[in-house]
């Protein structure tokens, strides 16, 4: 019986083995892959990277799939009470000048003192004036034989819109009426036939009709017939009487058979009855609710929510990554600068970076913001000027830091070695001092972002920062002013500032993430 022997032989199959010794055991990591390895290992700042993406992702590429524009509006048709008439008891006079003749109203003024008084003639500006008591309430300014006008209360009306109601007309149909003379008088070479209820009539048909109420038509191209004026006077003098309600209704047939409603509103301040009528009006679809047509519902001029939180982002995004570019660009340059030279130079600039510490930021900015709203600037620039002033705001932070860094760079080996080559010296500054501060200037830029995010934001919630058409998350958010959106509408300001704070706090994260990665030694 044979026994069979292992087979120690080596097979394709199996990893080869190498010595403790052997070089070949050590694998070798780039600086860049070990901080990026570090980084990946962070739970924490991996939740961030993955909210920002999906933050750049709903910015950027939702705008591009949305069925919406960015300012696009929509609308709806409401049933809205419009102010249609105006109505009062007329319990003032009321004046017009005769045919040819001069009564202004310093002179109906000087009329009403003596009428009032019962004198039957004034003086005014040296002339002599006679008060012809005419009628109850009623009353003619006469200079000698000659009429020059009328004062009255009782409204005569046409009941035509073309019809011409001359001062001769006027003048007699108005005192038949204040004296409740029916019957007929001539005016103009006709006659006119005057009922006990104020109705005037000519050759049968009705001209006009007098009255104490006013009743006018809020549009100027509204013509109120005779019929809708008695019955709102109906309406009215009904209510009144009933515990002197200030509201009422009423119902009445247009000329094409359409009844209309209508409503009324008493002011006892003014004395005066607000008619409204119900009318079809397409309106912006604002603040409307949720729904499969808009998934966040619709704003304050009628466009899709959802697509503006899109178009926001992105604004807001871009703005934040501009200003710190801007920022970063000039504090390198600065700080670079500072650093390597030292001496008078270093003193010179770091003054500069004193004094723009010094400078309050957010007054000047407040300041410029109201300027460009005074001058009308418009978006699109006020939004350049917005990034350039916050950019040239940001950079002495970023100054000091490169200022430190390569104060502590300058002294080590390798920079005397690049001396010692006759490397220039844009190129020692730029080529290998400014890389080895990259880390912490990226760990700072994106702590910075969220800064500026969040100062963007505040800007345009005060309306000082980007202004409409354009969407950003401060000024959707700068809705919430209204007390009835904060209250009712919740789905207008409550995703904006969501995303706003997600986006913020995952900047911040990360850039946490980061400075552990490159900074492996610290102890959290």
């Amino acid at each position: 019986m044979s026994i069979g022997k292992k087979n120690n032989a080596p097979t394709s199959s199996k990893k080869p083995q190498y010595s403790l010794n052997d070089d070949r055991r050590v694998k070798v990591l780039s600086p860049g892959a070990m901080v990026a390895k570090r980084f990946f290992r962070n739970r924490i700042a991996m939740v961030g990277l993955f909210v920002l993406i999906g933050m750049f992702l709903f910015s950027f590429v939702g705008g591009l799939i949305s069925p919406y524009s960015e300012d696009q509006l929509f609308y709806r048709t409401d049933v809205l009470k419009k102010d249609y008439a105006g109505a009062e008891l007329n319990e003032k006079f009321r004046y017009a000048a005769a045919d040819g003749q001069q009564f202004p109203s310093d002179l109906q003024a000087q009329s009403y003192l003596p009428y009032t008084r019962s004198n039957s003639e004034f003086t005014y500006k040296g002339v002599t004036y006679t008060i012809n008591f005419e009628g109850e309430d009623f009353y003619s300014v006469s200079n000698g034989d000659t009429i020059i006008g009328i004062g009255y209360k009782d409204i005569f009306s046409a009941s035509e819109q073309e019809s011409d109601l001359s001062f001769a007309l006027r003048y007699a149909g108005l005192k038949a009426y204040s004296n409740h003379q029916a019957g007929t008088f001539t005016a103009d070479g006709k006659e006119y036939t005057l009922a006990e209820d104020g109705v005037v009539t000519l050759d049968g048909k009705e001209f006009g009709y007098i009255s104490r109420y006013v009743v006018r038509a809020i549009m100027g191209d509204v013509f109120l017939s005779r019929e809708f004026k008695d019955k709102a006077i109906e309406t009215m003098d009904a209510a009144m009487k009933d515990g002197n309600k200030t509201t009422a209704t009423m119902n009445l047939s247009d000329a094409d058979g359409t009844e209309h409603e209508y409503f009324f509103k008493y002011d006892a301040t003014k004395k005066k009855w607000t008619i409204q009528q119900e009318t079809e009006s397409r309106v912006y679809d604002t603040y409307s609710a949720p729904s499969a047509e808009h998934w966040l519902g619709t704003d304050r001029y009628g466009m899709d929510m959802l697509t503006r939180l899109m178009y926001g982002g992105r604004v807001s995004l871009m703005i934040g990554f501009i200003v710190e570019i801007i920022a970063t660009v000039i504090g390198v340059i600065f700080g670079g600068i500072s650093g390597y030279f030292g001496g008078w130079i270093d003193n010179l600039i770091m003054r500069v970076v004193d004094i723009f510490y010094c400078v309050p930021s957010l007054p000047i900015v407040i300041i410029i913001g109201a300027s460009m709203d005074a001058t009308g600037v418009e978006p699109t620039i006020r939004m350049i000027f917005l990034m350039l002033i916050l950019g040239l705001l940001g950079w002495p932070g970023i100054a000091r830091l490169v200022r430190g860094q390569i104060l502590s760079l300058r002294e080590q080996e390798f920079m005397t070695a690049t001396e010692a080559c006759g490397i220039s010296v844009r190129r020692r500054i730029f080529r290998h001092l400014i890389p080895n501060v990259i880390p912490q200037l990226i760990v700072s830029c994106t702590m910075g972002l969220g800064s500026t995010i969040i100062t963007e934001a505040t800007l345009s919630y005060l309306g000082l920062g980007v202004k409409f058409p354009f969407a950003s998350w401060g000024n959707i958010i700068n809705d919430v002013k209204d007390a009835n959106v904060l209250k009712y509408y919740w789905f207008i300001w409550i995703p904006a500032g969501i995303l706003l704070l997600l986006t913020v706090l995952a900047f911040n994260i990360c850039g946490d993430g980061l400075r552990d990665a490159f900074d492996p030694k610290m102890k959290r």
